[in-house]
């Protein structure tokens, strides 16, 4: 049966404020990140955050709340401007290098606030509450970024007619279901889904699907008051999987956009080399020679 989104409560406010917690401590990835943090880790030649940084501004999120952590404020840096260099650059005529560092400082207003402890998902998303106020807020998660902007632009779209909560799945094997958030769904419109349950990290075995929640999410204020009365749960940690079930039992509305695009997921070695060797072999500049030379390389070893 179709989702009936006509008969569905209405909300006339769109989000227009994006949050990215990125306060992690990235121990899969260290001892690179030990002073570096993994959000600026370079996928080819720009940083995992300022591709997560542009697709909110391609949705028209062009107010952006960084949740960091002790030893993270070069994030904050990226985004600032270069003057030095960019007179050094001017100087040399090189106007492509010149656009490409002033870009980011013309993606969005960035803020910041500091978690000064990672107690969960729910927990770093807790803290912005003063930032957000009543308004309907995304949360992209910094490790994780999609291929164009039209994930995000539909969730917004969709949650501004519905209201309630909008979240972001992907089908994933069974074996994985135990890393992921897994939703149980109902009327489904096409890659749109009624979500009638949401469990954290089940068993193998156990979950009550293979829609797994990927890092996108269009969260109501109400959210804020959820955590605070959600526990620890998985991991001992305070999960935004468990407010958004709290809120779901209460009456919220939540609903799921199947993302049948790419989606590169740098929160892992493995993930992230594959999003280098994506992201250069689809660029012009790049593309050819490298594949060329991957071929050769891959053919090699084999």
């Amino acid at each position: 049966m179709a989702v009936s989104l006509s008969s569905m409560p209405q909300d006339s406010t769109r989000a227009a404020k994006a949050v990215i917690p990125a306060a992690g401590l990235a121990t899969r990835f260290l001892p690179a990140t030990k002073a570096v943090p993994k959000e600026l880790l370079p996928v080819v030649d720009r940083p995992v955050l300022q591709y997560i940084v542009e697709e909110a501004a391609a949705a028209g999120l062009h107010d952006v709340l960084l949740i960091t952590g002790r030893g993270k404020t070069s994030m904050v840096d990226h985004f600032d401007r270069r003057p030095d260099l960019e007179q050094r650059l001017a100087e040399k005529g090189d106007e492509e290098r010149l656009a490409a560092i002033t870009r980011p400082s013309e993606l969005a207003e960035i803020y910041t606030c500091r978690q000064g402890e990672q107690l969960g998902l729910g927990h770093a998303v807790s803290y912005a509450e003063s930032h957000v106020g009543g308004e309907p807020f995304a949360v992209l998660l910094g490790d994780e970024f999609m291929d164009d902007e039209s994930l995000l632009v539909s969730m917004l779209d969709l949650q501004a007619r519905t209201g309630g909560i909008v979240i972001a799945l992907l089908e994933v094997e069974p074996d994985e279901v135990s890393r992921y958030g897994i939703c149980s769904v109902t009327n489904t419109d096409g890659n749109t889904v009624e979500i009638t349950g949401l469990v954290e990290k089940p068993a193998v075995g156990e979950a009550p699907s293979n829609l797994a929640i990927i890092g996108r999410y269009i969260l109501p204020s109400a959210i804020f008051d959820a955590i605070r009365r959600t526990g620890p749960g998985s991991g001992g940690e305070i999960q935004l999987t468990d407010a958004m079930a709290l809120l779901l039992a209460e009456g919220t509305p939540v609903h799921g956009i199947v993302h049948r695009g790419v989606r590169y997921d740098t929160g892992m070695p493995l993930g992230y080399l594959q999003a280098v060797v994506q992201l250069a072999c689809g660029r012009e500049d790049l593309g050819p020679a490298f594949r060329g030379w991957l071929v050769d390389f891959v053919g090699k070893e084999l």
